[in-house]
């Protein structure tokens, strides 16, 4: 009994002594976090990655679940709608590379001191605050046949009867769904490059101007090498969303006249017709695509980046040297006024 009181005397002496509340604090920050992430995240997707083997509904018992193997994977890739839905995400990989080049070329030319800049910032990055949903519908009746936009191109001179219905004729409606998802999230990427630009030294610019570079040349040896990080994360992040599309195609046209994204397809067979099994597998699909696409990403902009590295770096030599250069004359002028005081 001597020996337990002991012990436990010393383990509440160091409970309460400073060092002891510190582990203690730092590991109940550290345990609750965790166990929330364990309980609503990593708990369910093992169980979604379960039910993928199983053909089952939401009110099939356990006992009468029946297991299926890869049978629900092999249906993504061989039933019509599901890999169709998959391809369709090519529409908006592209509007999304489209955004990406306009994102980073506004936020080049913003990040300088331009007039109204700030004005325009908020204008383009207005529409990332606005909710998906009011989108989809303010979109819904801004393409709707003879409405707004309809009505602005016969201002301009085109004759309604030679437009296409934006949202009905399947060569232009996947597009037309696309520009309103680049509207939308333009503004947030290029506020993430304007905040990696304005980041860049400005010291680097004098040294590039000394090595004759011109502006395109200060872009590609200076600008894009160190804001290389937020341009993976915003590739990623596009690639991303769309693959997952699902707000505009899904208030504006409810998947219908083949605007069906990979989520919408995976919802209805969710929700609609109660095919768990095969919509878990669609989604642990989806999950491996972007665990690839990000790992394929990262490899191309190292090494799009590799040849760029050493002329960053010969621009911060540069730098450096200036620098340098100011200090000793610095340093000479104060020599020069000591010697006069001395005088």
């Amino acid at each position: 009994m001597s020996m337990a009181n002991k012990k436990q005397s010393g383990f509440g002496k160091w409970a309460s002594s400073r060092k002891g509340q510190q582990v203690i604090i730092c590991a109940a920050f550290a345990i609750i976090p965790l166990l929330l992430l364990l309980v609503f995240t990593y708990i369910p997707f093992g169980e979604m990655v379960k039910f993928s083997f199983y053909k089952m509904k939401y009110t099939t018992p356990v006992e009468k679940r029946e297991f299926v193997g890869l049978a629900n994977y092999i249906d993504v890739f061989t039933r019509k709608d599901c890999f169709g839905a998959l391809k369709l995400s090519l529409y908006y990989i592209v509007g999304a590379l489209v955004q990406l080049v306009l994102a980073l070329f506004l936020a080049t030319l913003l990040s300088f001191r331009v007039k109204g800049g700030n004005l325009f910032k908020g204008f383009i990055f207005f529409p990332y605050l606005i909710s998906g949903i009011a989108v989809g519908f303010i979109f819904k009746f801004f393409f709707t046949r003879g409405f707004v936009f309809d009505s602005i191109l016969q201002l301009c001179g085109f004759s309604l009867d030679n437009l296409p219905y934006w949202l009905k004729d399947q060569s232009v409606n996947n597009w037309t769904l696309v520009s309103t998802s680049v509207w939308r999230y333009l503004g947030q990427m290029m506020v993430l490059f304007i905040g990696a630009i304005m980041s860049v030294d400005a010291e680097l610019y004098e040294a590039a101007e000394l090595d004759g570079a011109n502006k395109f040349q200060q872009f590609r040896y200076i600008i894009l090498p160190s804001i290389k990080t937020i341009v993976t994360l915003n590739v990623i992040l596009a690639i991303t969303g769309s693959l997952s599309a699902f707000e505009q195609p899904f208030v504006i046209t409810t998947g219908a006249n083949g605007t069906g994204t990979y989520f919408i397809i995976m919802n209805k067979i969710a929700h609609t017709s109660q095919k768990v099994g095969l919509a878990s597998a669609m989604a642990v699909v989806l999950l491996l695509i972007i665990l690839i696409c990000a790992a394929l990403q990262k490899l191309f902009f190292e090494y799009v980046f590799k040849d760029s590295s050493s002329d960053d770096e010969s621009y911060k030599a540069k730098k450096l040297r200036k620098k340098q250069e100011r200090d000793t004359k610095k340093y000479m002028k104060q020599m020069a006024a000591s010697a006069k005081g001395g005088k």
